[in-house]
């Protein structure tokens, strides 16, 4: 099947969805955004508008509001924050199209998912970042090592639909990497981001700059992450990516001036800070409260937030 003849829906118009999008348009797919209300006005009055070397610029896309049962793609992206994806899941659950990709960042587990929409489920990891300022789309792309789309069959298996996604991905020159343990994969990265997100919300507020550049800030991070990450060891889940083990084996000292580091950083302040205040934290307290259940349906009773 050439890349004109391949139909995707990406469902979800936010910072990832409109990454991939852009991508694979350029690529030459057919591609078509599903989204709402301001965002959908937007879209089809000014196309997708992104910022590249100080301009902004803009390029066509389908856009819809509505999906009907009948209207069939060979491959659906559901690029929504982890606390949105039942709901997205159920918009899509009557639809005839057989390959569902959730591009969920963060996941814990895929039991409701697969409640929703059966075998047709395909978990992945997007391997974009960014923000979306007044419509425009501000794209932040890393290296292929630390940001790379992750996708694989939930019992681990390259099958036909692994293939062609992955040549899909090949042909937009999008870095991806197929995952044996999906589940592993994703649950790693929850624990991570709960740890070092979490952080930014004390007695329902959001911290200030100044506190979050402190060093206990960033102990309370390295304190949490190992905490989480020996929890989820015990639970029988596989550390991935490989180099979150070697968080067990650095000194705290060490990690604290790592997280101390990120901390500082204009994208902490700039972008993380304001994002989680205004939409993240809704993601971070569902992903919690999945991984506490994770973790006591694996008879893990407790995790020690202690330092060492």
């Amino acid at each position: 099947m050439s890349a004109k003849q391949d139909r995707i829906l990406i469902f979800g118009a936010g910072v990832i969805g409109s990454m991939y999008a852009m991508k694979l348009i350029e690529a030459g797919f057919d591609v078509t955004l599903f989204a709402h209300s301001i965002r959908y006005k937007s879209l089809r009055e000014n196309g997708l508008q992104y910022k590249e070397q100080g301009s902004v610029k803009s390029i066509k896309v389908k856009v819809i509001d509505t999906l009907k049962n009948d209207d069939i793609y060979d491959f659906i992206f559901v690029t929504v924050r982890y606390d949105r994806s039942e709901s997205a899941l159920l918009a899509l659950k009557d639809n005839q199209s057989k390959h569902i990709v959730t591009m969920t960042s963060n996941s814990i587990g895929f039991s409701s998912w697969l409640d929703i929409v059966g075998d047709r489920l395909l978990p992945a990891f997007p391997g974009f970042g960014g923000q979306i300022k007044d419509g425009v789309l501000h794209a932040r792309f890393l290296p292929k090592i630390i940001a790379a789309t992750a996708f694989g069959e939930m019992n681990g298996e390259v099958t036909e639909r692994i293939e062609k996604l992955a040549k899909l991905f090949k042909t937009a020159k999008l870095p991806y990497v197929i995952k044996k343990d999906m589940q592993a994969y994703l649950i790693t990265h929850s624990v991570s981001d709960i740890a070092m997100l979490s952080v930014l919300h004390s007695e329902n507020n959001i911290i200030d700059k100044k506190t979050i550049r402190t060093r206990k800030t960033a102990r309370k991070i390295t304190v949490t992450l190992k905490a989480y990450l020996r929890a989820i060891q015990k639970a029988g889940v596989s550390i991935d990516p490989p180099m979150l083990k070697m968080v067990l084996k650095f000194p705290n000292l060490f990690l604290d001036l790592f997280f101390l580091t990120w901390l500082r950083t204009k994208m902490v302040s700039d972008m993380m800070l304001p994002d989680y205040a205004n939409r993240a934290n809704n993601e971070i307290v569902q992903l919690s409260n999945d991984l506490m259940k994770f973790l006591s349906q694996n008879d893990i009773k407790s995790v020690a937030h202690s330092s060492e």
